[in-house]
Formats: structure tokens, sequence, C-alpha cells
């Protein structure tokens, strides 16, 4: 029986290689073909240049006062943690050889992704895709407790607070054939603990470390990050469209489980404070270290600025940045560059390097096509490439967050309906 099984998996593999093959020569293909007035691409950004003034990029943490934390978890019942929720996963994602031809041309051309799955279409209908993290950036051994997790984020408008609603869909990803997953709604204690609101903003960036999940803000009292707890995962028992209290317990926009928040950075009160867009961990430095980007529209006079924070190495401050005794949170390290519209930000410092390596992704020209992916540093930048034309839009269409796991040299990301990932070692073969 066993046997029998590996030979399924196997050929499910092959199955999954062929598609995954299949999509990424029918975009090459496609790539082309397309005239030269279609193929306009971004321009090369140039060199990373170093940013001295830094006090745009200074952050300042507010804690959740634990009083309050306390009440509302006492109200909900107690927490719960995140082998729980995994646990209860009751949606299957699709591998690519079952998803639609439509859902496939979200996957980048080259370098090809080596696993792909699309969502729940029911699931995740009216829900607009956000930012990806996994078990690897939580721990160094790449998992959490003994699973290996995606974390996907999502948003929507509710059609009652105007700004929308997020949530994390939290995938069990140990058996890669079939991950499975649920979600928990993204909140904000209110009321001295007595009640909580929904995130409303889009997160367009996230990274979970330790015990900690931030995510990007685009809140209008200038909050850039927030801050969630993994083990304060609440139940949300009353299935109703509402968020926070109601008659005969707790909702969470018809999810079960819902995530207050701990704490908060907001931005300095300077005009060119800069607002975390793209986030990403980089484990390459001591410590761990947050890097970020902002987003800077195509045509804007100015560049964009990509900085890194230094995370915490106090048991008493897991997870959190390193502050000062003033709360602030200062960029250890910062640049700017010629790219615009970022979706994703890693930073990688390969072995023997002085300076770490900077990748973006964004569109490239067309909103609606494919987006381009780069690689910076202090001395140049350099694209993947693809077709007969060496096009650079190659990459992912539209672009998304980036996470990289050095543990398991995974990149993880997400398009349209598309979640994937591949090696950074191919990235790097693609881009020469």
């Amino acid at each position: 029986m066993k046997q029998r099984g590996r030979h399924r998996r196997r050929r499910r593999g092959r199955a999954l290689r062929a598609a995954l093959t299949g999509a990424a020569l029918a975009l090459t293909g496609a790539a082309t073909m397309i005239s030269a007035s279609q193929a306009t691409v971004a321009g090369d950004p140039g060199a990373l240049k170093p940013l001295a003034a830094t006090d745009a990029l200074r952050l300042t943490e507010h804690r959740v006062p634990a009083p309050w934390l306390d009440r509302l978890s006492a109200a909900m019942g107690g927490p719960v943690g995140a082998d729980a929720v995994l646990g209860s996963a009751d949606r299957t994602l699709r591998d690519a050889a079952d998803c639609a031809a439509g859902e496939r041309e979200a996957l980048p051309v080259s370098p090809a992704a080596t696993r792909a799955y699309c969502w729940d279409a029911e699931d995740t209908r009216g829900w607009r895709p956000g930012a990806v993290t996994t078990s690897s950036d939580a721990g160094a051994g790449g998992r959490w407790g003994s699973h290996r997790v995606v974390l996907s984020a999502w948003s929507r408008d509710d059609g009652t607070s105007g700004d929308g609603i997020a949530r994390v869909s939290f995938v069990d990803a140990d058996d890669p054939a079939r991950p499975v997953y649920t979600s928990a709604l993204l909140a904000v204690p209110v009321d001295g603990g007595r009640d909580y609101r929904a995130l409303t903003s889009p997160v367009s960036g996230m990274v979970w470390y330790r015990d900690k999940l931030l995510v990007t803000a685009g809140t209008g009292d200038r909050n850039a990050l927030y801050v969630y707890d993994v083990d304060r995962i609440q139940r949300a028992g009353a299935d109703a469209g509402a968020v926070g209290r109601v008659p005969g317990g707790w909702a969470a926009y018809g999810h079960r489980y819902v995530l207050p928040a701990v704490a908060s950075y907001r931005l300095a009160d300077t005009p060119d404070a800069a607002r975390p867009a793209a986030i990403s961990l980089d484990r390459g430095t001591v410590p761990a270290g947050l890097v970020a980007s902002e987003y800077v529209p195509a045509g804007a006079d100015r560049p964009t600025r990509l900085w890194r924070y230094a995370l915490g190495t106090d048991p008493a401050h897991a997870g959190l940045a390193a502050t000062d005794s003033a709360g602030h949170v200062d960029a250890r390290e910062a640049y700017e560059t010629g790219a615009t519209e970022v979706a994703g930000v890693l930073a990688h410092r390969p072995a023997g390097a002085a300076r770490s390596d900077w990748y973006l992704d964004g569109p490239a020209g067309d909103r609606d096509g494919r987006g381009t992916l780069w690689r910076q540093d202090t001395e140049g930048a350099r694209a993947t490439e693809c077709g007969a034309d060496a096009s650079r839009q190659c990459w992912s269409g539209p672009p998304g967050s980036l996470s990289y796991g050095a543990g398991t040299d995974e990149v993880w990301s997400q398009s349209g309906d598309m979640l994937f990932t591949l090696p950074l070692t191919s990235v790097d073969e693609a881009l020469g």
C-alpha cells in the first residue's frame, strides 16, 4: 500500500511539473510575440544609492495594554494556538495541474515555479490576495511546532466600514500534494479590551517572526505596522457577518477565529515619513532584520526608499523590532532605488559577500501585464529575461509580496489566485 501511495505521489508530481512547464512554455511563446509597442518595460532602476538621512524611516512602538488583552481573552474563553487553527483546516488548495489555464497565467515565466496552488474559489470570491509569509520566517528550522505553514493575507470591502477588512489564511503545508487551510480575521482591541474592530487595511506586507506576525497597515491614524501574537488567537463562536461583540458572543465576519493586535508601530510625524508597503525577513544579519520598501507610483518625481530595521534579541521583547529607551525603531541601513510600484522586497547576503543583494518585483509597463523581478546592489541592477526578444516581463502578474526561507532556499509569493514557490537559486540562475 505504501509503495502504491508513493507511485501515486510521483505520478502526481510529474503531472504538476508537466503542467507548470507547459504553462511556462506557453507564456514564453506569448512573450516572444509581444510587439515593440506592447513590450514597454520598466527602465533599469540602476544601482542602489546609500541613504544617510533616515529620520523619515523612524517608527515608534505602541503596546496594547496587557489588561486590555487579558480582559478580551477572558471574555472570549481564552486563547488557542496556531496548532488548533491548523487542526481545524477544512478547505483545500488545488495544485497547479488542477487549476484553470486562466489562473495559471499568473505564474512566472522565468524562472518557473516548482510548486503552485490555487485557492478555493468559493472561499476567496470578493477577497483580494495580499502578502505571504511562512514558518521558515517564524523559526530557523522552517516549522512551527511540527508543521510547515504558509500564511496568506486577504482583504475586502465589507460594505460597512468603508475601508475594508483583512484576514490571514493558515495553510497546513505538511503534505505538499494536499495543503489545507482555514482563516482568522485580523482585529484591533478597543474600549479597554471589551470589544474589537476589524483591521481596516489591505495587507501588502507580512512577516512571521518567532511568535509575532507583523503586517503593514495603511490606516488613517498613521500606524505603519500592526503586530499579532499567534499564541493569542481567539475563537469567534457567533456565525455572523458582524465584527466584534454581538448578542450571544463574538463575531469575526463569519470566520471561526480572530487575531487581536498586541502592538503597533507608528510613523514619524513628518511630511516625508516612509510607510512600509512591502516587508520581509532577512536572517542573514545579526540580529535578524526586517527589510522594507515604500510604494512610489510610476511617474513620481522621487526615488523609492528601501531600508532595514533590526529585530530585538531580548526575550521579553521576542518577535518585535529593536527599540531605544523611548520606544523608537530606527533604520540600520537604507537606500534609494529608481524602481517604482514595488510589490515585494527581499534582502539576501550571499556567502562571502560584504553586502546584501536586494530583490524587488513590480509591474513592467502595462499594469495588466506580467511583472519584472530585479536584483540590485550598490553596483547596478539586473532583471530576469525570457523569450527570444529578452523581454523582462517574465515574473508573476500581478506581482506580489516575497518571502524567503534560507533553510529551504524557497521563495514564496502570490499572484491572483495562485500561491507558488521556487528556489532562490533558480532566480539567481535566471538573472545570470
